[in-house]
């Protein structure tokens, strides 16, 4: 593939960008997790948790860099309803 570049070849500015994004999806993953662990025992018993903390660890990391902001945005809605769920509880 003649047309194709090498990630040796990248600048380090576009490595250092995709770093960023990179520390900025963690970031952002880890302040769900740490929403879903304040859920408590009742929301823990729902079965939506363990569907949330499946998209957050086994999802995430299988997905590829761009696809992870579809994952986190997914397990933000759903920890949204656990949170509305289990306050009504």
């Amino acid at each position: 593939m003649p047309h194709r570049r090498s990630r040796a070849n990248a600048s380090p500015l576009l490595r250092g960008r995709f770093r960023q994004r990179y520390d900025e999806i963690e970031a952002k993953r880890a302040e769900l997790v740490a929403r879903l662990r304040r859920l408590g025992t009742n929301g823990k018993q729902h079965p939506g948790y363990k569907r949330a903390l499946r998209l957050l660890n086994n999802t995430f990391r299988k997905s590829k860099l761009p696809q992870r902001l579809a994952v986190l945005q997914a397990a933000a809605w759903l920890i949204d309803v656990l949170e509305q769920t289990t306050m009504m509880l």
